[in-house]
């Protein structure tokens, strides 16, 4: 029974509830050790004798080794593996050591295990427990968590338990979380007088003051008073040192056989029996030996594995030992595991087993790394290099090895560990190219962490050191340099090195100066870097930028979405992460509203699954921009507060763009120009070049200038050669410029922007004020058919304000039926968007799922939820309704045409 826990077992059982009813759920049990997170999970564990329940557990000598925790938790379903999709399955054998490693994607391995999870709890409820999380290795965590933050409709109920002191951390981001405080007193009274009723009162009362509400505690002071085993201690310890110390009184108690079986399986820590005792016949222990420490429920038998029954009694039994004999029992154990061929166990065991360099343990140490970077374990990589390092003889030998662990960390999240070895591998390290990789992974976290000019300062002045010996390393270096110059619209420091480097350095230099110069002359020279750059065959994510930089949001729309297609069908969810933002400011700008806020939606997810900062900033533009034209004024600011932090500049000045025009659309004209007139002219011109339109029309409203600018968007219009873009110059002109010229400028700017490849909303705003500009020259049925085109429009974009403006110029040309096209595809989640468009193309839910890295039933459950809002009963009727409404079918100058009869 578990005192004083009735609110916390209540909320265990409605996860195991829920999943009985098709409700997914994940549940963080946090706290102290000894404070309860074991038992409760053994209550789940008690109570789900209808489900199928998995166990998994965090063992710390094994967090260096990829996927040890889900090798664990899946012991006996490596036969269902192979039912997965030939990617996943792959991926997922390859983790779990029962294929040769393919180098896949790391989090590929969760969208396998979120697929097997949800296969399994379509025969039987599941639950999953995984114990000591905190202990859990970097590649588990992630793919537990993956598929954590997935898990929606399926009978699925997963639990962890995690330590909150003297243990590592394990961020849960996003998953539910449960906080075990200490026993209130009468709970406390309640257990003592359980299993200590018997003693003293006085003697009761210094154990529930000592043991402070933790249930371990009051169990175990009370076995050792009652051993004769005093447990104050004359100086204070944490109450996890002092329940060590009581099961190591207990330990030494056993017989000195079971004791060194104990050691072994402590060491060895899988609880794989057949490799304890194995290991254990080299000093003469064996099965019977394990019956007394079994007696003293230390240590158990479950699901085919030796379990210490706490982890605090693991520690208890390796910190009693002495160093030989821990010595001994790893250099056994390598033994064992050598002739099982497992090299990375082995090789983990041999550095236990040495006390000093040593060449031939360090170099199966490097194996052991090379074999988890085959299967995306990058922390494990770290982990080995770490420790090679320590153990090698040779100064430059452990310098590269640091460098390579600082590597491996930084793939894996780690970003402080990464700070910390490529600065002890700077102090060994004598190459050149090997230096100028340790000072760039310096400014890549200064970067990162939103300190573009220390970024910057750190790659200039070892830039120069670098050159000297190696000028290729040197130059890449300056290219970085010139990018987070950019990034921090340091343009004096652009200038001062675009010459050190080589021609892409001088080329990038180029286009940061021109682009961004005070004078719309310098635009010229800017474009012209640009379209160099991108005929030089850089690589394909940067070519994408320049692409929009340029206004050809239909080139770099073609390459995100084949870009996308092929890392869906890889599985490759980081490198699709950065693919998400681009295409979804592509579609952003083609006018799939639906398709944009999907992608970004997706982006912004997996950005904050993965922790990447700058990723986050980006998506959070682009949604923050849908939810201005939306007038989604909390929704808004709350995804430009994502980005507007310093450091992240470019997605800064986006953001604040988006901010003034949600002003623009709820006729704030005063507030955009107090937004946007100093933002156009700040140092990051190119970047708040699309807000100049947007500043043009509060400045007309508001009888104000602003020359520079608008010269400045001309310009660029001109030398992009974008007909959307020059339609847009156009309509600037038209609001800003003479009256006379003023119907010239729009019907050219019209004209502009229907041609292919135009920008929908762009082209819409141009309707309406030439629409306006009709009705107040009195030429109503002119105005008609822009109006009504502007309007449609914009409900087609969900562009409320925009469209209540429409409508409200349109009633006041005399026309009176107004009718709404129901946006039957903005009624739709982002999330069930995307599920109904691959749906529509004939893919099965299986197939679906896979490229969204959803379940098949979750899949399922969002199209039950989708066909109602569509007005369909079955996925037959999907592919009708979109083709009578998709966002390509209505941006087409026929379309316009239509409108306009």
């Amino acid at each position: 029974m578990l005192h004083g826990r009735d609110e916390e077992l209540a909320a265990v059982d409605r996860l195991l509830v829920g999943a009985r009813t098709g409700r997914s759920g994940v549940l963080v049990v946090r706290g102290e050790a000894g404070i309860g997170k074991s038992a409760l999970l053994e209550h789940a564990a008690a109570g789900a004798a209808d489900m199928r329940v998995l166990r998994g557990v965090g063992i710390e000598s094994e967090a260096p080794l990829p996927f040890a925790g889900l090798h664990l938790l899946l012991n006996g379903l490596t036969d269902r593996i192979g039912e997965l999709p030939e990617l996943q399955s792959t991926a997922l054998r390859s983790a779990l050591s029962l294929a040769p490693a393919q180098g896949n994607d790391r989090f590929l391995v969760g969208v396998a295990l979120l697929t097997l999870l949800a296969e399994l709890a379509e025969e039987q409820p599941l639950l999953c427990i995984v114990d000591d999380a905190h202990w859990l290795d970097h590649a588990s965590n992630d793919a537990l968590l993956f598929a954590a933050r997935r898990l929606e409709a399926e009978p699925i109920a997963l639990l962890f338990a995690a330590r909150d002191l003297h243990a590592p951390p394990f961020p849960a981001h996003g998953v539910a979380e449960l906080r075990l405080a200490p026993l209130p007193e009468a709970a406390a009274q309640r257990l003592l007088d359980e299993h200590a009723g018997d003693l003293p009162r006085h003697v009761q009362a210094r154990i529930a003051q000592d043991a402070r509400g933790n249930p371990l505690a009051l169990h175990e002071y009370s076995a050792a008073q009652r051993a004769g085993r005093p447990t104050a201690q004359p100086t204070p310890l944490p109450t996890h040192s002092r329940i060590q110390q009581a099961f190591a009184g207990r330990i030494e108690e056993l017989p000195a056989a079971t004791r060194t079986l104990l050691l072994v399986a402590a060491a060895e820590s899988t609880g794989r029996p057949d490799v304890v005792f194995e290991a254990a016949r080299k000093f003469g222990t064996g099965v019977a030996d394990l019956a007394a420490a079994e007696h003293q429920r230390l240590v158990r038998h479950v699901d085919g594995r030796l379990d210490f029954r706490h982890p605090l009694i693991r520690s208890a039994v390796y910190q009693s030992a002495t160093l030989g004999e821990k010595l001994a029992v790893h250099a056994e154990l390598a033994e064992v595991f050598e002739r099982r061929h497992d090299i990375c166990q082995r090789a983990w065991h041999l550095a236990a087993a040495t006390t000093g360099p040593d060449e031939a343990v360090a170099a199966a140490l490097v194996e052991a790394g090379e074999a988890d970077r085959a299967l995306g374990g990058y922390a494990s990589v770290a982990a080995a290099y770490e420790r090679a390092a320590a153990l090698s003889p040779d100064p430059e030998d452990r310098g590269a090895r640091l460098l390579t662990a600082a590597h491996a960390a930084y793939e894996a999240g780690q970003n402080e560990r990464v700070s910390a070895l490529a600065g002890e591998a700077a102090v060994h390290l004598k190459d050149p190219e090997a230096w100028a990789e340790c000072q760039t992974l310096h400014a890549t976290l200064a970067d990162d962490a939103g300190r573009p000019l220390e970024a910057h300062r750190i790659l200039v002045d070892e830039a120069a050191t670098v050159a000297e010996h190696d000028e290729r390393a040197a130059s890449r270096m300056l290219f970085f340099a010139v990018e987070t110059a950019w990034m921090a619209a340091d343009f004096d420091a652009v200038a001062r090195i675009r010459t050190f480097g080589g021609d892409e350095v001088d080329l990038l230099a180029r286009a940061a100066l021109g682009l961004n110069a005070p004078h719309p002359d310098g635009l010229d020279d800017g474009v012209s870097a640009l379209r160099e750059l991108i005929d030089a065959g850089t690589p394909c994510l940067k070519v994408a930028w320049w692409h929009l930089l340029l206004g050809d949001h239909r080139a770099a729309h073609d390459w995100s979405l084949t870009a996308e297609r092929e890392t869906r069908s890889r599985g490759a969810v980081g490198s699709l992460l950065h693919v998400l933002g681009v295409l979804a400011r592509t579609q952003l700008h083609q006018g799939q509203r639906h398709d944009a806020l999907a992608s970004g939606t997706e982006a912004l997810r997996i950005a904050k699954d993965i922790g990447q900062r700058r990723a986050v900033a980006h998506a959070s533009t682009v949604l923050a921009h849908l939810a201005a034209m939306d007038g989604d004024e909390q929704r808004c600011a709350d995804l430009a507060a994502e980005a507007r932090r310093p450091g992240l500049g470019h997605s800064y000045v986006r953001a604040a763009c988006a901010l003034g025009l949600l002003d623009l659309g709820l006729g704030r004209h005063e507030a955009v120009w107090d937004r946007l007139s100093t933002l156009v002219d700040g140092a990051n011109r190119m970047d708040a070049l699309s807000a100049v339109p947007d500043l043009a029309e509060a400045a007309a409203r508001l009888g104000r200038r602003v020359h520079g600018p608008v010269e400045r968007y001309l310009r660029w219009a001109e030398l992009v050669e974008q007909p959307w873009a020059r339609g847009v110059a156009q309509r600037c002109l038209a609001l800003l410029g003479p009256a006379d010229e003023a119907e010239h400028r729009y019907a050219e700017a019209v004209r502009l922007g229907r041609q292919a490849g135009g920008r929908p909303f762009e082209l819409a705003r141009t309707e309406l004020l030439y629409g306006e500009w009709l009705r107040r020259q009195r030429r109503r049925v002119d105005a008609r058919p822009l109006l009504r085109s502007a309007a449609e429009e914009f409900e087609r974009l969900g562009a409320e304000p925009w469209a209540k403006r429409a409508r409200a110029e349109l009633r006041a040309t005399g026309e009176t039926q107004l009718a709404q096209t129901p946006d039957l595809l903005g009624a739709l989640t982002p999330q069930e968007l995307q599920v109904v468009r691959l749906a529509s193309e004939g893919l099965s839910n299986r197939d679906i799922g896979a490229q969204l890295f959803l379940s098949p039933r979750t899949v399922g459950y969002h199209l039950y939820k989708a066909y109602p809002k569509l007005g369909i009963a079955s996925r037959n009727e999907l592919a009708r309704v979109l083709q009578n409404r998709t966002p390509d079918q209505e941006t087409t100058p026929a379309a316009h045409e239509r409108a306009a009869r």
